[in-house]
């Protein structure tokens, strides 16, 4: 079957050519009427469209804030990577500032989480020290989760929170 409108090949079921978008008049008598004030090529359709050649990119400003880019660097290592490599936000000091501490945030969760697994596996041996070591886990996940939060309703504000240790070296990241 044949598009009425450039004489491109399409499938018979179709509804509407794939090339240039016209409605084929072949599946129009399956019954279905066509809406009111309907035509069947549009002006627009009346000849075959140009190729598209997209042009550049054109740079535009960044599309999040400072305060939405500092508190989403917290959501994972991950933005926190991103934002301290990319243009806009790697010139923003509180994007940078909160970048750094997230992820000397996740490197001391990591780093706590292990020394205390490997502790665990250190006294396995004795009894009923798992329940200790699951209790102390628990703990240390729900207070990292609460700073975790805290830190990220701060950096939404725009503020400077400087964690204990880790604002420290965030800081001096940002200002060296």
């Amino acid at each position: 079957m044949q598009c009425p409108v450039c004489r491109n090949e399409v499938a018979p079921q179709s509804a509407f050519c794939n090339q240039c978008g016209a409605p084929l008049a072949a599946s129009a008598g399956a019954g279905v009427p066509p809406p009111p004030n309907y035509t069947n090529v549009p002006p627009a359709y009346s000849t075959v469209p140009p190729a598209y050649a997209a042009g550049p990119p054109v740079a535009t400003a960044a599309s999040l804030s400072e305060n939405a880019a500092a508190a989403i660097a917290y959501l994972t290592i991950i933005p926190a990577v991103i934002f301290l490599v990319l243009e806009p936000y790697s010139k923003m000091p509180l994007v940078r500032f909160h970048s750094w501490q997230s992820i000397g945030l996740f490197v001391a969760g990591f780093l706590i989480q292990t020394v205390i697994t490997i502790m665990e596996i250190a006294v396995h041996f004795i009894p009923g020290i798992v329940l200790l070591f699951t209790l102390i886990h628990l703990a240390i996940g729900a207070g990292l989760f609460l700073v975790w939060l805290f830190i990220i309703l701060k950096a939404s504000k725009g503020e400077w929170y400087k964690l204990p240790i880790i604002g420290d070296f965030a800081e001096k990241q940002v200002r060296g």
